[in-house]
């Protein structure tokens, strides 16, 4: 994916020192077979050096028999896994089976995809904390997920996902005027770095970098490595504290990706060990937009209601004068 943007546009950059022209890029996740489309009802992020796009509810198809959506689709996995059919019971015959017709062969051959495999349960919250001489630097509360993806030593693709475990992980981290690090290592020889940066003319903190080092036996090389210092998420300003309810994906490479949950995270300026002003994320805002909708819909349908019984009510004493 490529994400062109223009600098001299006032209106959409009203403050922008540069007036160039600028693009950024990005390996996505977003496939699906031939002769079906993509369908993905969760928010899906991809992050860029300087950009960030959020897909909401996508269909997207290409190489089109013609000029309507397939029936069949391929879900992305943020929805998780597709339903599956249930196989019915054979029936035993005497006759010997009717050989199935050919089919037609698809315009393009379909890539093959990652085996994956069953995904745990959603991971529990947990409260890590950073501190160096001059008191608290960091304080996120989130569950994490890893998504890797790797060859097999039979040189099939899989994908698998972690959760990580709290309880038994080792936190760790650095305070530094332009830097806060989160390191966390597991039991299972799984080490997972956490980079966060400040853009001090903006007075906003963001995660900059993520690194992960593990081991997979099952692996073609069983050890893997995956790491982006790039990156431009969970921001908010300086002082305040970032929080979303939703779940969030971040990739960090092709083959690797982070899923948060129910974060809430600030850096660099944390007063008294407590999070500050929150900031919500756009998917949480988002959500709150359906209720308000849904909400404004049934007042709106009530004051019709009253009104069309008030105007009933009168209509129905027209003509008639009290004894």
């Amino acid at each position: 994916m490529s994400f062109v943007y223009d600098l001299s546009d006032t209106q959409i950059f009203p403050s922008a020192i540069s007036n160039e022209t600028k693009s950024d890029e990005s390996i996505t996740d977003i496939m699906a077979d031939i002769n079906k489309k993509y369908r993905c009802v969760s928010s899906n992020q991809i992050h860029m050096k300087n950009v960030t796009v959020t897909f909401h509810n996508a269909t997207i198809q290409a190489y089109l028999s013609n000029d309507s959506f397939s029936k069949e689709e391929t879900r992305c996995m943020q929805d998780g896994p597709s339903p599956t059919v249930s196989p019915t019971t054979p029936h035993h015959s005497t006759s010997p089976p009717h050989p199935s017709p050919p089919h037609p062969s698809p315009p393009h051959p379909s890539p093959p995809h990652p085996s994956p495999s069953p995904v745990p349960e959603i991971p529990s919250s947990y409260t890590y904390t950073v501190s160096g001489t001059n008191g608290t630097c960091l304080l996120a509360r989130m569950g994490l997920q890893l998504n890797v993806t790797y060859k097999k030593k039979d040189n099939t693709t899989m994908t698998r996902v972690f959760n990580i475990n709290p309880n038994k992980t080792h936190v760790n981290g650095h305070c530094a005027p332009q830097q806060v690090t989160l390191d966390l290592q597991s039991e299972s020889s799984t080490s997972l770095f956490f980079l966060f940066g400040m853009n001090a003319s903006s007075s906003h903190f963001f995660l900059q970098e993520i690194q992960l080092n593990m081991t997979l036996p099952d692996a073609k090389d069983p050890t893997f490595k995956a790491t982006n210092n790039s990156l431009r998420a969970l921001q908010a300003t300086m002082g305040n504290s970032y929080k979303c309810n939703a779940e969030e994906q971040i990739w960090v490479t092709e083959a690797f990706s982070v899923n948060i949950f129910q974060v809430q995270i600030q850096a660099f300026q944390v007063e008294g060990d407590k999070f500050g002003s929150v900031e919500e994320c756009q998917l949480d805002e988002n959500n709150m937009l359906i209720p308000i909708a849904v909400g404004g819909a049934l007042a709106g349908l009530v004051l019709i209601v009253l009104i069309a019984y008030l105007i009933g009510r009168k209509r129905s004493h027209a003509g008639y004068q009290t004894i």
